[in-house]
């Protein structure tokens, strides 16, 4: 081994002692919800798919028209090879969607929250985080040179303290949260962070990369509105929503944005078919949510706020074991260990979709009731 493989192999070894080491295993999804892994067939409730819509019909034929209308790639940057009419119709229909004066497409959600955040703030200026936000979030704070503070998850009082404490001296002051946290299903309070930022002169910036589609929007003022089109949209994609004046400013300073090439145009237009689908068929767009309640009543946890639901075990080696024996039972559900989560807060992160058959997720409650819940 050269010094390199040998730095590699103990960083692996370690991650393998503390049970922490991940794997890519071979997951063919079969639909919405089934996938197959080992050849054996599996009901996933890991998946952010949740309205299935990645397998919708309509999302499909759209993708293929525009891969024999446009091609299967962009070519360049949109500042270097132009925008073409896909991207002028997502964009209208997401800040329709959000309320806003305009939208700016990104690669991914990770490139729209690294991108945004270093392209409005810098040195001199405050970046508040909830302790739980996102990796990128908290990539895109770092990347933007200025002084990074955290408030306790969910905390609008000591975000307030913190605001008292650091504001007066900072020219510029950003809070970033996520409006469904990704590891532990619950909501941020909007209400009362948009009433911080107001009274302190900051901006709020929300990543809704989990709640577009499937849970009702606040109506909380919110100035800078981020989410995902790979989740519920069912395609691929990051966004930013906002006054045009900021998303001019994004266009031009957002190095995310300027310097990576377009997004495929199947995947631009997939994502125009999915939000359509989605205005047109509300109670549909509802059964996420309403799947994740039902599994909480019958386990007894508490109320689903969205179609995420935690089962904190705590051990990493726990977690993995529990997570095998549900797969012995035929479901997919990943644990989900450090640094994805705080350390001693390994789970079960359990996601539902549309699709997801009642009669199987009482058989999961049962199981779960049994054999892990204490």
């Amino acid at each position: 081994m050269n010094k390199l493989d040998e730095f590699a192999a103990g960083k692996l070894a370690a991650l393998e002692a503390r049970t922490l080491r991940r794997r890519i295993a071979e997951t063919a999804r079969l639909d919405g919800v089934w996938v197959e892994r080992d050849g054996k067939r599996l009901l996933s409730f890991s998946c952010n798919d949740y309205l299935n819509l990645s397998q919708h019909l309509a999302l499909r034929d759209a993708a293929i028209a525009a891969i024999e209308k446009y091609g299967v790639g962009a070519g360049a940057s949109r500042l270097v090879t132009g925008n073409h009419p896909l991207y002028a119709e997502l964009e209208t229909k997401l800040a329709a969607m959000k309320g806003t004066e305009a939208a700016c497409v990104f690669g991914s959600g990770y490139l729209a929250n690294i991108g945004i955040i270093p392209a409005l703030v810098g040195e001199g200026d405050l970046v508040l985080l909830d302790e739980l936000a996102h990796s990128c979030i908290w990539a895109g704070a770092r990347m933007s040179r200025a002084t990074i503070v955290s408030f306790r998850h969910n905390d609008a009082a000591h975000a307030g303290d913190l605001l008292a404490q650091h504001r007066a001296q900072h020219a510029h002051v950003l809070i970033a949260t996520e409006t469904v946290f990704s590891m532990d299903g619950d909501r941020a309070p909007l209400i009362e962070l948009s009433a911080l930022a107001a009274r302190f002169d900051a901006w709020l910036m929300t990543d809704d990369a989990h709640g577009l589609g499937v849970v009702a929007p606040s109506d909380a003022e919110v100035s800078l509105q981020m989410g995902t089109l790979s989740k519920a949209i069912g395609s691929y994609g990051g966004y930013l929503c906002a006054s045009l004046p900021v998303i001019e400013l994004i266009r031009n300073r957002a190095r995310s944005f300027v310097y990576s090439t377009g997004l495929p145009p199947a995947s631009v237009a997939a994502s125009i078919a999915a939000l359509d689908l989605i205005a047109r068929e509300p109670t549909y767009a509802a059964l996420p949510l309403a799947k994740a309640r039902q599994f909480t009543r019958l386990t007894g946890l508490a109320e689903a706020q969205s179609p995420i639901v935690p089962l904190v075990i705590g051990d990493a080696r726990a977690a993995v074991d529990a997570s095998a024996l549900l797969e012995r039972e035929g479901f997919l559900v990943t644990a989900i260990r450090p640094p994805t989560v705080p350390e001693g807060t390994a789970r079960l992160r359990l996601t539902f979709s549309a699709g997801h058959p009642d009669a199987e997720i009482e058989r999961l409650a049962a199981t779960i009731k049994q054999h892990i819940l204490p």
